[in-house]
């Protein structure tokens, strides 16, 4: 009589623990890109059009690597070459090379978060959204945070627009009907919301309109953290917009 394997508790155990040590390596490469590298004075991506990292400090140097928004480098060393600031940056421990110094930012350097600033508002769409978040998150202690809120935000309520558009194009009536679950379930589980979401972005979804709206948390964080700052009125008036009244700190 043959026999059936059935795998002990042990072999599901050790399958287990194997499957772990996959995601090991996934998740130490996420940690290292949280991370600037020793050996020089820390600075993150900010443009990515520009993040060619290059073995050599001019255009035409052969490529090493294209870098991604939010990356963080370590920079050692700068030179001018025909009219271009290039810095020398480490990216790992053991790859190096030179990148345009306006493709990042430094936040111990004086100005960098204006000279951001103004990229943000140079942007349209995600990329707006994605560098105030930048903006936010490497310059803790700048007196242009209230402004990167305020554009985050407005960015954010835009950006609910276009996604109920999208949704609604993408998400099919029937197909809903016949799957079972709310009608909000499908709207607050479409993909178009994942890269949002890992900006700290949140929608809610309104059932009377089918569509998104934006919690508003960047407005609110402006009247709790700075509720002197000139952006603090407009951020009421964004609130109480969305709210359909006055409102109340």
């Amino acid at each position: 009589m043959p026999h059936h394997f059935r795998p002990s508790v042990f072999v599901k155990r050790l399958a287990a623990a194997a499957f772990v040590l996959l995601l090991i390596p996934s998740a130490a490469e996420a940690q290292r890109k949280r991370r600037a590298p020793a050996g020089g004075s820390a600075a993150v991506v900010v443009d990515e059009r520009l993040a060619a990292l290059r073995d050599a400090p001019r255009p035409t140097a052969d490529l090493i690597r294209r870098l991604g928004r939010g990356r963080l480098v370590a920079v050692a060393g700068e030179r001018a070459s025909g009219g271009v600031t290039y810095l020398r940056v480490l990216v790992t421990s053991r790859t190096g090379g030179w990148l345009q110094s306006e493709a990042v930012v430094r936040p111990a350097r004086a100005g960098d978060d204006a000279r951001l600033l103004r990229l943000v508002r140079g942007s349209a769409d995600f990329d707006r959204l994605a560098r105030a978040r930048l903006l936010l998150e490497t310059f803790p202690r700048s007196t242009l945070r209230p402004a990167a809120l305020l554009i985050l935000g407005d960015a954010a309520a835009e950006a609910a627009e276009r996604l109920t558009r999208e949704a609604r194009r993408r998400l099919n009536p029937a197909e809903m009907q016949a799957g079972g679950a709310p009608v909000s379930s499908y709207y607050l589980n479409y993909n178009g919301l994942d890269r949002y979401r890992r900006l700290g972005v949140v929608f809610d979804f309104d059932p009377a309109s089918n569509s998104y709206r934006y919690d508003g948390a960047a407005f609110r964080e402006i009247l709790r953290r700075h509720p002197r700052a000139p952006e603090a009125a407009e951020a009421r008036r964004r609130l109480a917009a969305q709210r359909g009244g006055d409102f109340y700190p």
